[in-house]
């Protein structure tokens, strides 16, 4: 077995682990300082909207020696807008015009025909308004709404309520990291970018499930007993199934990290990134929340119930005492016996035979003189 299936074992079995609750407010501070980071990249830079969203033109070029530099300067030049120029696998040009209605992208395109020297028929236009845009938007916000209603629901009634609260806040803290990230990084938020979100949001939600599912079956009477507290039960829980979640992401994460770096950074294939970055980012913060963030909250909400607390002191109570009895046991070992603990007119212990007494000895030697 290799190490790490080792590790997980032992894991599994509670003889190692690291103490996730205990430091939870560590990674609540983390994850606070990320979330601000990521809300004031939204409001300063904000999002980079695809022409989907704001409407434009998106026009296709036939092959040509014009480098992506020339072109954007030679787009921007005849539009007054930015555009975002990308090389085809064809050796032509994709270049977008966000913000330009028909009767300027027919002007804009024959200013690009003649700048790029090719035949203004061959370039092609694609009009894009922005009312489609903004349906696509809503549509999304609306899908958004309904998965989250039904993932409280579903949780609330497959576990309970703390846990389905968890979750919720570990969803809205990958959301708003990813958000963030796209408006740091400036890449372009396409509807290729809206079904990344929504498809890491499964993601997250797995990992926290398969360590709520663990905590459940764990925390079953748990009030009957006084060795656990229900911090110490959701922290077997995390360790339990650590591997089990870093597998999971490591693997997802392998073929998107080809996506994104490969096939958007390597190979210049622009479009890829929509999707890539948001999966890639959601999938790694997926696994951090339901780690860091959704168990230590469930922990935190279970610890305020009244059982648990009481589950708690006797625990704690129990543990002192142990710790008592450890210290007498120990002052015995290393420091002799204590004061009192044994009688003051105690006879000493004798080592060897003892000396009989000289009465008991007397009449009991052999006889001097022979038997009749």
């Amino acid at each position: 077995m290799s190490k790490l299936g080792n590790l997980g074992a032992r894991l599994h079995r509670g003889e190692v682990g690291y103490d996730f609750i205990r430091n939870r407010k560590i990674w609540y501070g983390i994850s606070i300082l990320i979330t601000i980071t990521a809300i004031l990249g939204l409001t300063v830079r904000g999002l980079n909207m695809g022409i989907e969203f704001q409407g434009g033109a998106v026009f296709t070029t036939p092959k040509t020696s014009v480098s992506v530099a020339q072109a954007e300067e030679f787009a921007q030049d005849s539009s007054g807008h930015e555009a975002v120029v990308q090389k085809l696998g064809t050796g032509g040009l994709r270049i977008q015009i966000a913000g330009i209605d028909t009767a300027e992208s027919d002007h804009i395109k024959a200013d690009l025909a003649k700048d790029l020297n090719v035949d203004p028929e061959k370039i092609n236009a694609d009009l894009v308004g922005p009312s489609w845009g903004e349906q696509i938007a809503n549509k999304a916000w609306q899908g958004l709404a309904i998965f989250m209603v039904l993932v409280v629901i579903y949780l609330a009634i497959a576990f309970e309520w703390r846990m389905a609260v968890a979750a919720l806040v570990a969803l809205i803290h990958d959301i708003t990291i990813t958000v963030g990230i796209y408006a740091l990084v400036g890449f372009e938020v396409t509807p290729g970018t809206v079904i990344g979100l929504l498809t890491i949001l499964g993601y997250s939600l797995y990992d926290t499930v398969v360590v709520f599912d663990s905590l459940k079956e764990s925390t079953k009477d748990l009030t009957k007993q006084t060795r656990w507290t229900y911090s110490d039960v959701a922290n077997r829980s995390i360790n339990g199934t650590l591997v089990r979640s870093i597998n999971t992401t490591v693997v997802a994460l392998l073929p998107v990290a080809g996506l994104l770096f490969i096939g958007g950074g390597v190979l210049g294939a622009g479009t890829l990134n929509d999707i890539s970055l948001s999966l890639f980012v959601g999938l790694a913060a997926g696994a951090y929340s339901s780690i860091f963030i959704a168990t230590p909250l469930v922990a935190d909400l279970k610890e305020r119930e009244p059982q648990m607390k009481a589950l708690k002191k006797r625990v704690l109570a129990k543990r002192a005492q142990a710790a008592a009895g450890e210290e007498l046991v120990e002052a015995r070992t290393v420091g002799g016996p204590l004061v009192d603990d044994e009688p003051q007119d105690a006879a000493p212990a004798v080592v060897g035979q003892r000396n009989q007494p000289a009465a008991r000895n007397r009449g009991r030697g052999r006889p001097s003189g022979k038997r009749r």
